[in-house]
């Protein structure tokens, strides 16, 4: 492999990561528009493994703008990504992968907490315009609803 080639996944991998965490930015700040243009135009979001529902990202968005109003406080964690990118013979292709675990404190308007944590499943394409998501699956593995102290 060359430098030219270690420099591309390098940048790659940056490009990635920088797509996940602004994929958390955009639902924690409730901003549905820059949720939709960071998905892939047939880009699909599935959130039956924390309740939720599946399906095309401008439906999912739609949703996700209702459902996250009853939360006043949101604030997704992503952490420990695992990158994986399609190698085509020694050169980064089109494609990527990522799991990353998550905690997702939030706070619900009664100012309950509400604590869930799992699993994202991210499916990204190099686009155009750069890295965008093709998929996002979420498995929730626990969650905690009230009765945390404040400086928990």
């Amino acid at each position: 492999m060359t430098q030219r080639v270690d420099l591309a996944t390098v940048m790659d991998r940056l490009a990635v990561d920088d797509l996940v965490t602004s994929y958390a930015v955009a639902v924690d700040d409730g901003d549905w528009d820059t949720y939709r243009a960071l998905f892939t135009r047939d880009g699909r979001a599935d959130y039956r493994g924390s309740g939720g529902i599946e399906g095309p990202a401008a439906e999912v968005a739609e949703w996700l703008s209702r459902t996250m109003r009853l939360f006043t406080v949101r604030q997704h964690l992503i952490v420990n990504r695992r990158v994986s990118i399609q190698d085509l013979g020694g050169y980064p292709g089109d494609r990527a992968e990522v799991r990353a675990d998550y905690i997702n404190p939030m706070r619900l308007e009664s100012g309950d907490d509400f604590v869930s944590g799992g699993r994202y499943g991210f499916g990204l394409a190099r686009t155009d315009t750069g890295w965008r998501l093709r998929s996002v699956v979420i498995e929730e593995k626990w969650r905690r609803a009230g009765g945390m102290p404040d400086n928990a």
